[in-house]
């Protein structure tokens, strides 16, 4: 008779359900496990054997078949090791059939039979959800499961526990979900003296999620303004936090079980490779793209990163996901975030200040921002020169424009953008907006449109650039409580475009 298991397999932050199949027949005593494996699989059969044997429980001088279905499906993960072990046991009759083909289970065995947490946890129980079975999992991994509503999630701490759980001796009770994590304390942008066209910048991007460029000379203040957006962002939604926190599973970055409805901030060093920021490595794990989903991926120096790495960004920040693609898979992770980058002018970083500029101006700057490449510069709906802070702004007392006002007015316009999309696959925000939707909800007046035509002829708009102007202006016109967009709405996202650089 073959005995049956379940678990999952990960494909991105989905997870398939895999069958773990365990016969026991005459022959050789061996112990094989089939199916793809990969090495941390393949191990799993040592450290059942010495789980096992620790509790007293011997495994038979026969030839132990371990078959993991479907078989063309690659294994990877030490998550393995409990569906194995419960297979095997049920083999041996030592817990009942039923109760083990009734559940989905992950986790990693440790030689004294103890369960070691485990990452994938909640998208594993999404999968028992759409199987029909409950989760079983590590005591350390129950807390964050739970937060699927819809499962019942049992949380042993070791391989005796879930024996005498399935054997019905010593019943455990569900795992409780885990505590809504508070942030950290968002730093207020009323401590920034000056720089009130960036602070305005930042609230448009907040409001639309839309992408932002800082260019400005050392000490300006561009990397502190940065700082300061997850304090005006808007919190998670219960949806956007169980997608955003399934990846953050995937990863190994939820703490204690906790879910947090602070939107991710994410701000990777310059010399990160392409795999850190897009995805990949070993198991085509997410990459920072996809840790910033549904918040902010802050990249400063960023001429400083690869070209390769920059380039990457086109397709998924028009998209809203990536595709690691490997020679033995192909990993889809979504990555709807708001980019933030921030550049100095030139190498030295003084191109703008007169007293201070290098030799080798306006070379200088034109070799540096030209690294960037024209069709990833056409990608930022918002580019803001931020100018050195006068020693005369320094001594002004903090502003009363605290993050909690510029909070309050996002929050305003976000909802009326989710009001506005609902029921529009794949639109959010002002700037998911396209095609038709964004005509209808984006088309300004007859001055404002006049305006818009003078200037993209003027300055010869891409017509990503004309779209993307009127998304940004679509969001100024929510921040001023206006259904129509008008002239003054145009005219400020137009302010915003065409600074830095001409249009390619």
């Amino acid at each position: 008779m073959v005995a049956m298991a379940y678990t999952v397999a990960f494909d991105g932050i989905d997870a398939r359900l895999v069958q773990v199949q365990c016969a026991i027949s005459p022959g050789m005593p061996g112990f094989t496990i089939v199916g793809l494996p990969d090495k941390a699989v393949s191990e799993a059969r040592e450290r059942v054997r010495a789980a096992l044997s620790s509790m007293a429980i011997a495994l038979p001088s026969q030839r132990i078949s371990i078959n993991l279905s479907p078989a063309d499906l690659p294994k990877e993960g030490s998550h393995f090791d409990l569906p194995i072990a419960l297979a095997v046991l049920a083999a041996l009759d030592v817990v009942p059939h039923e109760e083990v083909s009734d559940i989905v289970a992950l986790g990693e065995l440790s030689l004294d039979g103890t369960l070691v947490p485990v990452v994938g946890a909640l998208p594993a129980a999404v999968a028992a959800v759409d199987c029909d079975r409950a989760l079983m999992c590590p005591a350390a991994c129950g807390a964050e499961a739970a937060w699927v509503d819809a499962v019942r999630v049992i949380a042993p701490a070791s391989l005796a526990q879930a024996i005498a759980h399935l054997n019905g001796r010593g019943v455990l009770d569900p795992a409780v979900a885990g505590e809504v994590t508070q942030g950290s304390g968002a730093r207020c942008l009323s401590e920034v003296k000056g720089q009130e066209r960036a602070k305005r910048a930042l609230e448009i991007a907040a409001a639309g999620r839309h992408h932002l460029m800082l260019v400005g000379s050392p000490g300006s203040g561009k990397s502190m303004l940065a700082a300061r957006i997850p304090g005006i962002l808007p919190p998670l939604t219960p949806v956007e936090a169980l997608e955003t926190s399934m990846i953050h599973s995937l990863a190994g970055l939820l703490d204690a079980g906790g879910i947090s409805r602070q939107r991710p901030f994410r701000e990777p060093h310059h010399t990160a490779s392409m795999a850190a920021i897009v995805g990949g490595g070993r198991g085509a794990k997410p990459g920072e793209i996809s840790l910033a989903h549904n918040g902010v991926l802050f990249m400063d120096e960023f001429p400083e990163f690869p070209r390769a790495v920059l380039e990457t960004l086109r397709q998924p920040i028009e998209t809203g996901e990536v595709v690691v693609a490997r020679a033995n898979a192909h990993v889809r992770y979504p990555c709807r975030f708001m980019l933030v980058a921030a550049a100095n002018p030139c190498r030295c970083g003084y191109l703008a200040e007169p007293a201070r500029a290098c030799g080798r101006a306006p070379a200088c700057g034109d070799d540096y921002m030209g690294r960037i490449s024209g069709p990833l510069m056409d990608r930022f709906d918002l580019r803001v020169e931020v100018p050195p802070v006068a020693f005369t702004d320094l001594d002004l007392p903090v502003g009363e424009d605290t993050s909690a006002r510029i909070a309050a007015r996002v929050a305003v316009a976000r909802a009326v953008q989710v009001a506005r999309y609902a029921g529009q696959a794949g639109m959010w925000a002002n700037a998911d907006a396209q095609g038709a939707v964004l005509d209808a909800v984006a088309t300004p007046d007859a001055e404002g449109r006049a305006l818009l035509l003078r200037v993209a002829d003027r300055f010869g708009l891409s017509a990503r650039g004309y779209h993307r102007v009127l998304r940004v202006a679509r969001t100024i016109a929510d921040l001023d409580g206006s259904d129509p967009v008008q002239r003054q709405h145009v005219a400020e996202a137009v302010s915003f475009r065409l600074t830095l650089t001409k249009e390619v």
